[in-house]
């Protein structure tokens, strides 16, 4: 079967043992399975969120904080059965909710891994370069879908995530991703048990992108349907080939432009971000741990 999870439709048969342009075959490579407290608040709650790391990823972002695994095939490949040991397991530590991080290159084997629940919501967390085809096939089995959306400016898409017709595509997947879960909703100690919730991370020197984003974000959902999340933690990587504008963290100004922004849009939903949050302590290390 020849893979159709991402826009590139690059059609990679995973079962002769062909690798996709993300990097993956026909095993999951997972490079850590543990409580991770530093998502958004309904996410990690008090307990944290069960995060399970995967290797590969159909974007190149050029600043991409998770690079170590991004691009390479680094951690323990599991089959469909021991993937779903794997969340069972971590499930079973009393974390809020199992967290998929960079799970679109492994669509097939998460679908075949959640065909019975494991007992807690299973969250989506994702770049937003998706097809509604990968995401069809997760129907009924994902309680909350967390993509980012990344850009609004194809050309900024293509330059630093090597992501063609990025807006479009981001935009189809979070509607279908609306579709499949409607509006969030959250329990009496403000954990999201099911929903949306988009992520956007400003970029320096890009605010104009931000603000059209927002505005797609604000002519798309009401109140009380889906979140936003403003993240303002852009940290320029050590000796990455970027434009000059991006080899600096944001500034407050830059910040505050587009929070000023969203409150004028009206957007209530969601959550803003000191910028103390632009920090390296924040990446965990991928070291295997929660991989038998």
């Amino acid at each position: 079967m020849k893979c159709v999870n991402c826009p590139r439709y690059c059609d990679a048969d995973r079962a002769s043992g062909k690798l996709g342009f993300c990097g993956a075959g026909r095993l999951s490579a997972v490079a850590r399975a543990a409580a991770h407290f530093w998502e958004e608040p309904c996410i990690s709650g008090t307990r944290g969120s069960g995060t399970v790391f995967f290797s590969g990823c159909n974007l190149r972002c050029a600043y991409c904080q998770n690079a170590e695994i991004s691009f390479s095939g680094k951690g323990r490949e599991l089959d469909a059965k021991g993937l779903r040991e794997a969340f069972l397991r971590l499930a079973g530590t009393g974390v809020h909710n199992i967290n998929l991080v960079t799970p679109t290159p492994h669509i097939d084997a998460i679908a075949e891994a959640l065909e019975r629940p494991v007992g807690v919501p299973v969250v989506y967390n994702c770049g937003g370069y998706e097809s509604a085809e990968g995401l069809r096939k997760l129907e009924g089995k994902i309680d909350i879908y967390l993509p980012d959306v990344k850009y609004s400016d194809d050309k900024l898409a293509l330059l630093l995530s090597n992501a063609p017709g990025y807006f479009d595509r981001a935009r189809q997947a979070v509607a279908e991703m609306y579709r499949q879960t409607g509006r969030y909703l959250l329990d009496s100690e403000g954990l999201m048990r099911r929903g949306l919730i988009v992520r956007h991370l400003v970029l320096p020197g890009h605010t104009d992108n931000s603000k059209d984003v927002l505005e797609w974000f604000a002519g798309t959902f009401g109140r009380g349907e889906a979140m936003l999340s403003l993240m303002s933690q852009y940290t320029p990587p050590i000796n990455a080939a970027l434009p000059l504008e991006l080899k600096r963290r944001l500034t407050r100004e830059e910040y505050g432009e587009v929070v000023d922004y969203l409150h004028m849009l009206g957007i209530r939903d969601g959550y803003i971000q000191d910028l103390e949050s632009a920090n390296e302590g924040f990446v965990p290390d991928f070291d295997m741990t929660g991989v038998q």
